[in-house]
């Protein structure tokens, strides 16, 4: 059996050179090259291998080479409307957090100035109680007796599949509903906005901040079943 993969962990970084074979010895390089050559074989499709072209292409324009070296160009805003644009959507799609309305309000005034049209669902479309998926009083946010509407990624996907939008954007879901969105949409989907309630929304913080003496409590050793 292959030793597991981890590249989170490799010390000897090859994969981006010719001497990629020569990596570690868990490279998934080196020890999966069955299934990295049966999912290369997903890219003959022709809209899948369009898709993929298009966002190297996005990724490459990204960056510039000035006199003193190689700068960033755009933010990820700008970025999913020229993707879009390159991938020749007209109808694209916006399920945001009810708690991010103006966020995704502006989003639709951005994406409707370059042209597209949008149609954008919160995440409490359908007023459903809490109570349909099992919580309780004591786990409402508000508290016991208050009616809470519980978060419907499910509807929200499925409501952008019956408006037949093209490509669909994320903004702000809470981790769990995202995955049931993703899960559902028939659309491809990207995130714009990635929900932390303490980063401001910047989850990557978290990572940063992890060495600190003020959130070293993120590093803490824990089991499975805690």
């Amino acid at each position: 059996m292959n030793p597991k993969t981890e590249c989170a962990k490799c010390t000897k970084v090859v994969c981006n050179s010719k001497a990629s074979l020569k990596g570690p010895e868990n490279c998934p390089t080196r020890t999966k090259q069955d299934i990295i050559q049966k999912a290369l074989a997903e890219y003959d499709d022709p809209e899948t291998r369009e898709f993929a072209r298009q966002a190297s292409i996005q990724e490459f324009e990204c960056y510039m080479r000035l006199p003193e070296g190689m700068t960033t160009r755009y933010p990820r805003v700008e970025e999913i409307a020229q993707f879009a644009k390159k991938m020749g959507y007209k109808k694209l799609g916006i399920a945001a957090c009810i708690g991010l309305k103006d966020e995704a309000e502006m989003l639709t005034r951005i994406l409707e100035n370059r042209g597209f049209e949008v149609i954008s669902v919160c995440c409490k479309a359908g007023a459903v109680p809490k109570e349909r998926i099992g919580i309780t009083e004591e786990q409402k946010i508000a508290g016991p007796g208050a009616f809470e509407a519980m978060c419907n990624p499910i509807s929200q996907a499925e409501i952008l599949n019956d408006e037949g939008t093209e490509f669909n954007i994320l903004v702000g879901l809470c981790v769990g509903h995202d995955s049931l969105f993703f899960k559902y949409s028939k659309a491809p989907v990207t995130v714009l906005v990635a929900k932390d309630r303490v980063f401001g929304h910047n989850p990557v913080m978290g990572l940063y901040l992890a060495p600190s003496f003020y959130y070293r409590k993120l590093l803490r050793r824990e089991s499975p079943e805690s």
